[in-house]
């Protein structure tokens, strides 16, 4: 079981690609460091430091995010932002506001900062306080500060909970907490309304020797929408787990509704897994996505490394992708052997033919049963190859990793 205080610390061993902030909470998150900022050159120094990877892992817990920040010397500088964390009279404000909102709620369960907190949440001009062990003196904030910014930034925008730890509160106890309220505020509803699906009253259709036909039934929805928020019991199972659960089973319920064939049928429980993983492409860095791609590995017997392999596999191209993937064959004279002379006229180089596969240097390409082509990227000098991000393709050329 996980408490409130392990839920509290967050380490992030890597940080999502990029310097500048994607969303409007990760720039104002930035903004609040820049208008402070007294030296423009720092600040464009930190950026470089940020991008070429000189932040190393971020610990976030209440009030401070902390990491260790390379610069000109051997040793590493422990730079830290702190923001203070809200009070518990503070934070009942903000979990009350958000519960009876169901458009904040659901944006907070979409993974984004509700525009209704935004005063709240996000540091005003003046509230990011930068310390860092490095020996500039100046006017804050150092480069080393800087650039653990910008990286910070970059967790916010794949993961707004961070910014909600950093006011004091972790994920899970969130949740928690934000589901009691909502429950609470259900039960005080009461219903103003007809219902607005068809009907006749009961006394009247009983009454009826011949009863009306059916009405029609309702149109499929576009997408799936968000499952419910489940109230805390200590002798339920886990609230994150029953929201995966309800949302797959939406999902299958979709697909079966509009084609009629069941998306998991015939799936061994280790495709089965990939299928769930690859829903989730942010693995490692959310506390949801990490606790998931975890108990899947296990229950199939797998590492979460293979777990994730086999998920950038399915996204790629489903089924037919990860059985490339797994399975080597031998083809037969075809594609397969028009595919060489096609790729060295095109200027892409020569490529070493194995079983089903055309290798040449960190490039890789992978044909399947069906005819596809599916590309492959490995580092230099390495043998671990990894499905890249390109949909798979008839034309090698097409496929072939740029």
């Amino acid at each position: 079981m996980i408490t409130a205080r392990d839920d509290r610390r967050r380490t992030f061993e890597t940080v999502p690609a990029g310097v500048e902030a994607a969303t409007w909470w990760g720039r104002s998150w930035v903004a609040a460091l820049e208008e402070r900022a007294h030296d423009g050159a720092r600040l464009a120094r930190g950026r470089s430091y940020a991008a070429e990877g000189h932040v190393d892992a971020v610990t976030v817990t209440p009030g401070r995010i902390v990491a260790y920040v390379r610069g000109s010397r051997a040793r590493p500088y422990r730079t830290e932002l702190s923001l203070a964390a809200f009070t518990d009279t503070e934070w009942a404000e903000v979990l009350e506001e958000v519960a009876a909102d169901p458009a904040a709620l659901g944006a907070l369960l979409e993974r984004e900062v509700p525009q209704s907190l935004a005063r709240t949440v996000l540091p005003g001009a003046g509230e990011l306080v930068v310390r860092c062990s490095c020996p500039d003196v100046g006017r804050p904030p150092c480069k080393h500060a800087a650039a653990l910014c910008y990286r910070a930034a970059r967790l916010l925008d794949a993961d707004p909970f961070v910014l909600l730890l950093v006011r004091g509160r972790g994920e899970r106890e969130l949740l928690e907490e934000l589901a009691r309220r909502n429950a609470a505020h259900a039960a005080r509803e009461q219903p103003d309304a007809a219902p607005d699906f068809p009907g006749v009253p009961a006394r009247a259709a009983v009454a009826r020797t011949v009863l009306p036909p059916l009405p029609l039934p309702l149109a499929a929805p576009a997408a799936v929408g968000l499952p419910p928020a489940y109230p805390a019991d200590p002798a339920a199972p886990d609230p994150l787990a029953l929201d995966q659960l309800a949302t797959d089973a939406a999902a299958r319920a979709l697909v079966l509704l509009g084609t009629g064939a069941d998306p998991t049928g015939g799936l061994t429980p280790w495709q089965d897994a990939v299928r769930l993983a690859s829903a989730h492409p942010t693995a490692g860095l959310t506390g949801a996505a990490r606790t998931l791609y975890r108990d899947l590995a296990r229950a199939t017997g797998r590492t979460s490394t293979d777990l994730a392999r086999a998920a950038a596999a399915w996204r790629q191209g489903g089924l037919s992708a990860l059985t490339v993937l797994d399975e080597p064959w031998d083809p037969p004279a075809g594609p397969f052997d028009r595919a060489r002379p096609a790729l060295l006229a095109a200027g892409q180089g020569s490529f070493r033919p194995e079983r089903n596969r055309l290798t040449s240097g960190t490039r890789q390409l992978r044909l399947s049963r069906e005819g596809l082509w599916y590309g492959y990227e490995s580092r230099p000098g390495g043998d671990d190859w990894w499905p890249t991000s390109a949909p798979a393709s008839t034309d090698p050329l097409t496929a072939l990793p740029r």
